[in-house]
């Protein structure tokens, strides 16, 4: 178990692709063999690539399991179901899907369950517009299940993003026995641009219990047993000791619990955290923090920026969730001003705030993209004051 290379499931070279398919095609690679899910907008092609190519697959002798459910919780519950029989599971949806499929989502979370879920995001809240781009589940990604807990967040602004970054999920859902969130929005789910599929790909298998280990303890990410494999397993949402014995009034049992659901994310945020600077040397005029298709808007709007001789720079987050704090942080100690932009009211700009009280932020959340010149325009603007 641990670190593998296998071959892509598609044969290398450049594709066409939609970027829900692109999430399909790197859920394959990563070795997804199970995938639930119920149709909604924007991510509904996910849920047909899958169902198309596991066909493929199990005409060629693999074992891959897809099943369409009856609503969004079924989904993510028969996901965790999967999961603890030993798959690599994931489900894909949007807004109002990920509401339902929350209280699951805290269950993974402290039954340490990998599974991997998308959420395709349109523009809200409730049903919204179904059809229109949005990232406005960012905070919901994080503080939507109850409790205290960290949870892995990942951002793609491409296509090729949507392949790559679907494999880091499964590779870190695996690496840290963790739910992890695939935070795309419309835009970059129904684009298509070219890929380039590679030869092989690297993946992570999570651990195996050798002997008789403790499944929930004795180690910071313990090796996870799968039901039928000979192991006395217990697994419930209760307050747990480390063989999955409830303990729901024992203070030690919970914040010993919880202390290692936060600590094994908290404690390698070097690992899990990801972020690109574009234009960043030297000291700058404006820092434009931004992730997701805004991104692209935003890298674009950067360059007209130091077409006109303002020193504008871009940091892109890859990962939302844990918060790159420290990059944020090193490039704030040269920036002149700070600009967020995003598909939403704000809701990353309070966690840069957090920081750096003084960032403000460029929003929009009409159901259309943010584009280059009006982001350029405020980037002029706040670099002459």
């Amino acid at each position: 178990m641990g670190w593998t290379t296998v071959k892509s499931a598609l044969p290398p070279g450049r594709y066409f692709l939609q970027g829900d398919e692109a999430c399909a095609e790197g859920a394959i690679a990563a070795g997804c063999n199970f995938y639930a899910g119920y149709p909604i907008t924007p991510a509904g092609e996910i849920l047909l690539r899958m169902c198309h190519r596991f066909a493929e697959l199990r005409e060629r002798g693999e074992h891959r399991v897809f099943i369409q459910m009856e609503d969004e919780i079924g989904s993510i519950a028969a996901c965790i179901g999967a999961s603890w029989a030993g798959a690599k599971a994931m489900t894909a949806t949007s807004g109002p899907g990920f509401s339902l499929m929350l209280e699951n989502i805290g269950y993974a979370i402290g039954t340490e369950t990998p599974v991997v879920i998308v959420d395709v995001q349109r523009a809200g809240p409730t049903t919204g517009q179904a059809t229109r781009p949005a990232q406005g589940d960012v905070m919901q990604a994080r503080f939507g299940a109850h409790g205290d807990y960290e949870i892995i967040v990942l951002s793609p602004w491409s296509v090729a993003e949507m392949y790559t970054e679907t494999i880091r999920a499964f590779n870190l859902a695996e690496r840290f026995r963790v739910p992890v969130i695939l935070l795309a929005d419309e835009a970059v789910g129904h684009l298509r641009e070219s890929i380039d599929i590679p030869p092989e790909v690297k993946i992570y298998n999570r651990a195996k219990p050798k002997d008789r280990e403790p499944p929930f303890g004795g180690a910071e990410v313990p090796p996870m047993p799968a039901f039928g494999e000979g192991h006395k397993l217990l697994v419930t949402g209760s307050t747990h000791d480390e063989w999955g014995y409830r303990r729901t009034v024992s203070p030690e049992a919970q914040a010993t619990l919880v202390g290692r659901l936060v600590g094994k994310i908290a404690r390698h945020r070097g690992e899990i955290c990801a972020v690109e600077e574009r234009f960043c040397e030297g000291e700058l005029d404006v820092l434009v923090i931004a992730y997701g298709f805004t991104a692209r808007s935003a890298l674009a709007a950067v360059k007209m920026a130091r077409a006109e001789g303002i020193a504008a720079g871009l940091l892109r987050l890859k990962t939302l969730w844990p918060f790159p704090a420290e990059a944020v942080r090193s490039l704030a100690g040269h920036s002149r001003r700070m600009l967020v932009a995003e598909m939403n009211q704000g809701q990353m700009l309070r966690e840069v705030q957090r920081l750096v009280p003084q960032a403000q932020g460029h929003n929009r959340t009409d159901g259309e993209v943010i584009e280059p010149k009006e982001l350029f325009d405020k980037i002029y603007k706040i670099s002459i004051i």
